[in-house]
């Protein structure tokens, strides 16, 4: 999956070029960088994905654009749940959870209602699409 990869790298690159901010399809969209710890590497990945505040935590959605498989970053947080974020300038730890019930749903619905494209994804894929909370990490 080069190009995924390539890609991310560019997005990556621009992010931390201007302060969090990036153009094309993701200007103006609260975007953060998710470091995980590879599941079967150890090894630390970055992924670029749209946030959601939540409290003082935030939100983020495995939704892979609508593919029938979870983000590799899914099941790397899953794995190993202690990640970091950087959120503009500032990189905070946070500890990932997978939201379920009624606040799975709230989150949800509050980021198809606010940007569209994700009950796009929705539409295309027969799996849940899981909305994950990182919650700032204990001292």
């Amino acid at each position: 999956m080069p190009e995924a990869n390539d890609w991310n790298s560019k997005i990556i690159a621009e992010f931390r070029a201007n302060g969090g901010r990036v153009g094309g399809q993701f200007e103006g969209a609260p975007l953060l960088l998710l470091h995980t710890t590879g599941a079967r590497t150890g090894q630390e990945r970055v992924n670029p994905v749209m946030y959601q505040a939540v409290g003082d935590g935030f939100a983020v959605f495995a939704s892979k654009a609508g593919a029938p498989t979870n983000p590799d970053w899914y099941h790397n947080l899953l794995a190993n749940p202690r990640v970091r974020a950087e959120v503009g300038t500032e990189t905070i730890e946070f500890t990932a959870r997978v939201a379920e019930g009624e606040t799975r749903d709230r989150i949800w619905a509050a980021q198809k209602s606010a940007y569209p494209g994700f009950a796009d994804y929705e539409r295309k894929t027969t799996r849940q699409i899981p909305v994950v909370l990182l919650e700032r990490a204990e001292g």
